[in-house]
């Protein structure tokens, strides 16, 4: 009798991430980008001994109609590093790029390839870096800028005559970024069981409450499980019946 074949994964299937690094590096635009489901990987890594840090483009401080931004910063950036917190994150760090209008370009590139050297990550982690999220809304430019800048600044940080002013800085090329993974991406390749981490990513979103209370007249404890519990168990038929949340992962 012939053996029956295993038949091959679907083609729709997410893999797993990978799991041989040690050093993380997070780059996105605003406080709370990360804490909309990203965070519950985050947290499951830090469990794990690994080291995670953040750096975020922004204040946040155009992100609140009813407060003005000069007030607006500070409480933003107090309640990023209270969510970090939560999540295992000890470093967060503000570029100071103007919330709304931050620009792609070599400015921008050159902040986040200082960041990189800085910390020399193998995972480099940002958002959803493409016109809209999934095809159905529009995506902001603050996301689209530093998503894209993301992805090229991880080979800045390696080549010394881009950028060279920063060696002049002691920063010294680094050319160990192995992934840039995205988050929020509508074409995820991997994911991350996100189970361990759920109730720390919930409160780590919820850490964000003059933001959230700001957004929605929900109860905000309810908007934070019901929007991250959603999000991740959509992913589970993609991985193995477990809830995760997905990357699109580059390889470099």
């Amino acid at each position: 009798m012939t053996e029956p074949k295993t038949p091959p994964a679907a083609p729709d299937q997410l893999l797993p991430m990978p799991e041989d690094w040690r050093r993380a590096l997070a780059v996105v635009a605003h406080p709370d980008d990360l804490e909309y489901g990203c965070s519950a990987a985050i947290a499951g890594w830090t469990d794990g001994g690994r080291e995670v840090t953040y750096v975020l483009a922004t204040r946040g401080e155009a992100g609140i109609d009813t407060l003005e931004p000069a007030k607006c910063a500070p409480v933003r950036e107090r309640e990023q590093l209270a969510s970090a917190a939560v999540v295992g994150v000890g470093t967060v760090e503000f570029l100071d790029h103007k919330d709304g209008v931050v620009e792609y370009g070599t400015a921008l590139r050159r902040d986040i390839a200082a960041a990189i050297r800085r910390h020399r990550p193998e995972l480099l982690i940002t958002l959803n870096h493409r016109d809209t999220w999934g095809g159905v809304a529009w995506n902001t430019p603050d996301h689209v800028a530093v998503g894209r800048a993301t992805l090229d600044a991880a080979a800045d940080a390696g080549n010394r005559w881009i950028f060279p002013e920063l060696i002049d800085q002691g920063l010294e090329p680094w050319n160990g970024v192995r992934w840039v993974a995205v988050a929020g991406s509508s074409s995820p390749t991997h994911a991350v069981d996100a189970t361990p981490g759920l109730e720390r990513c919930v409160r780590s979103l919820l850490e964000h409450r003059t933001y959230i209370e700001a957004l929605t007249d929900q109860d905000p404890e309810k908007y934070c499980r019901d929007f991250l519990t959603g999000h991740i168990q959509a992913v589970a038929p993609r991985f193995g019946g477990t809830p995760a949340v997905p990357f699109e992962l580059f390889s470099r």
